[in-house]
C-alpha cells in the first residue's frame, strides 16, 4: 500500500490505515483523518514539506512525516 505523502495533487485517496501510537495518531484522527475517509491532496509545497489535503470539507495542512504515517488507498 501507498502512503498519503506518495499521492499526487488533484488525487482523491481512501485512508485505510493509520500508522504510529498514542499522542500522534491520536492527533491525526483529532483532525478529522479516521478509516474510511477520503482525502484530496490539494498542494504539496516545492520542498514537499507540507501537504495541503482537504479532508470532510476543510483544508488541512500535514507535515511529511505525519502525512507517511497514513496509509491510503
Amino acid at each position: 500500500m501507498k502512503t498519503l505523502r506518495q499521492a499526487t495533487i488533484g488525487e482523491t485517496v481512501k485512508v485505510a490505515r493509520l500508522h504510529g501510537e498514542g499522542a500522534v495518531k491520536r492527533r491525526i484522527m483529532d483532525m478529522g483523518i479516521t478509516r474510511g475517509v477520503n482525502v484530496t491532496v490539494r498542494k504539496v509545497a516545492p520542498l514537499g514539506d507540507p501537504v495541503e489535503v482537504t479532508v470532510r470539507g476543510y483544508e488541512l495542512s500535514l507535515r511529511k512525516a505525519d502525512a507517511e504515517l497514513i496509509e491510503v488507498e
